[in-house]
């Protein structure tokens, strides 16, 4: 199991791969591009090869996150096209960052309704990775079913990346917070979730984990990240992940809150810890 944690890049690729070695990170996550913003980002090319090159003597993984704003579900067509042109990009950078995945968020329908909100889903999808050919996975994120967000249950996500033209391009990140928010696991049942993953096929095209406790309470619907330990979910039932043999291997990715990045090197060690 590879535990990290989320690094800046405002300082460029190579320095935030430097960063992530310097707090004991195995893994670490960044941002493609601004994450409240769609603005093009011109790659710097030397920059993400030092920085793969880095993470490759190393051993460290890397995980690449899209701008939030996208909407994979949108019903308005500047946005849909603006979204597609944005995560095109975003997995061209993560591909030459040499990231196993591009996170994305899923669609939002608006108010358009749930089927409305899949469908459109599925289609945003096809058209960002028809000409696609790189080894980065574009990876569904599990939500906490805030407002009319789609992808809350392992089931959904599964058939959506089903219903798509090319699912070997499409992999999932779990997110522990947004999980629980969800309602659809908490200490009693994280056994009956990790079979369910097992069963649909999720488990096989899991590429990483957020790894976060939650300030709201299970079923809540309210995506509040907390530190590990300091939350509704707590070290007992989030240390289940970090022993479940059929994680091992992963990137679990810390995004708890913190002024500093230097406050993610001790809660590194206390996963480690809890892990055993």
């Amino acid at each position: 199991m590879k535990i990290g944690c989320h690094i800046s890049v405002a300082k460029g690729f190579y320095k935030a791969a430097q960063k992530a070695r310097e707090l004991g990170a195995d893994s670490f996550q960044v941002f493609t591009k601004n994450p409240r913003g769609l603005r093009p980002k011109k790659l710097n090319h030397t920059d993400a090869e030092r920085g793969r090159q880095f993470c490759e003597e190393h051993g460290i993984s890397l995980v690449c996150h899209t701008p939030y704003i996208t909407n994979l579900s949108t019903p308005k067509p500047d946005l849909h096209e603006v979204t597609i042109r944005s995560i095109k990009e975003d997995l061209m950078i993560a591909e030459a960052y040499g990231a196993v995945g591009a996170v994305v968020h899923c669609g939002k329908h608006v108010g358009e309704g749930e089927a409305y909100g899949r469908e459109r889903m599925v289609e945003t999808l096809n058209k960002i990775l028809a000409d696609y050919e790189g080894n980065t996975k574009l990876l569904l994120e599990n939500t906490a079913g805030q407002g009319s967000e789609l992808g809350l249950t392992i089931q959904e996500l599964v058939d959506i990346r089903e219903a798509t033209d090319a699912p070997e391009k499409i992999g999932f990140c779990f997110d522990t917070c947004h999980g629980f928010a969800a309602g659809i696991w908490m200490e009693e049942t994280f056994s009956d979730l990790v079979n369910e993953m097992e069963k649909t096929k999720y488990l096989e095209n899991l590429v990483a984990i957020h790894f976060n406790d939650s300030k709201a309470p299970a079923g809540s619907r309210k995506d509040r990240h907390e530190k590990i330990g300091k939350g509704e979910i707590g070290e007992k039932a989030l240390s289940l992940f970090l022993k479940e043999p059929r994680f091992e291997g992963l990137p679990v990715v810390l995004e708890t809150p913190v002024e500093d990045e230097q406050e993610y090197s001790e809660e590194m060690k206390y996963l480690h810890q809890l892990k055993g």
